[in-house]
């Protein structure tokens, strides 16, 4: 069965049975009716997928692989805040008249520093660094710019990417593992869908600079589930589980920016039905 499956049922159970109550108490998220948005809660979950073993997507329903990587792409290759950009609607309730999110996500990962080698924006600097110092402890990106946070129309969730370097004697290749940082998760919503999408991110950047995709590290520093999603996900997590789908990206892509969602290739995805109309709290 899916190792991604039964990281998400234990999590979730441990969330409904030792979690911590929001209600009564002030919170900023709201139902389109107005009322407020509770959740019962966890804090600090860490979660670890080995990319080796096999690719982390859920079978209890199915997750939209490649939508995700379009939304993966659109922030850290196309490094766009805009939702035209985008060919998924996820952020159509945050954006302005003229598509803008404000200054969140690719936005901040196109922004330009000054190093001795010359000018990088992070992701290039990301790239730059694996190639010629792959083991230096320097190697990340992040989106949560305090002096921009008043200018974005939602502040990032999934925030931060580190990214280290591993090799055993013997190794053909090095491997190239990934710590995901995130501040607040809807899990119902997004954990399987985030963990998807920077999963995707590690296989690309491992590819194109000659590495082996090895470990995604996901800490998640409140996780909830909200109080209208309980009786979806007490249904979710009894469903049955199949074996994880396999995974792959085109060979033949070696440059990162050059990957589009028709190089990710999804086989034997065996899942459960998916669920309509979900609420989101906003």
């Amino acid at each position: 069965m899916s190792k991604a499956d039964e990281l998400f049922v234990s999590m979730c159970q441990d969330i409904l049975d030792n979690g911590t109550t929001t209600e009564g108490q002030k919170v900023r998220p709201h139902w389109e009716d107005g009322t407020p948005a509770y959740t019962i809660k966890n804090f600090g979950v860490t979660n670890r997928y080995d990319l080796r073993e096999e690719f982390p997507a859920l079978t209890l329903r199915r997750t939209a692989l490649k939508s995700a990587m379009d939304e993966i792409l659109w922030i850290y290759q196309r490094k766009s805040n805009n939702i035209n950009d985008l060919h998924s609607h996820i952020w159509d309730e945050w954006a302005d008249e003229t598509g803008s999110i404000g200054k969140a996500y690719g936005y901040q990962i196109a922004q330009k520093s000054h190093y001795a080698e010359g000018d990088f924006d992070q992701m290039d600097r990301v790239l730059y660094d694996l190639q010629h110092t792959p083991f230096s402890r320097r190697i990340m990106t992040n989106m949560y710019t305090f002096s921009d946070l008043s200018e974005m129309h939602l502040y990032p969730c999934a925030y931060s990417v580190t990214y280290n370097v591993t090799e055993q004697p013997g190794d053909e290749k090095p491997t190239l593992n990934m710590v995901l940082m995130q501040r607040s998760q809807d899990i119902l919503a997004a954990n399987n869908w985030n963990v998807c999408q920077y999963a995707i991110l590690l296989m690309m950047v491992a590819q194109s600079c000659g590495m082996i995709a090895g470990e995604l590290l996901h800490v998640i520093v409140d996780a909830h589930i909200y109080d209208r999603h309980v009786d979806i996900v007490r249904e979710l997590i009894a469903r049955p589980q199949y074996p994880a789908p396999r995974v792959s990206l085109n060979p033949e892509v070696t440059n990162f920016y050059d990957f589009t969602t028709d190089d990710l290739i999804v086989e034997e995805y065996e899942h459960g039905p998916q669920i309509k109309n979900i609420p989101i709290a906003v």
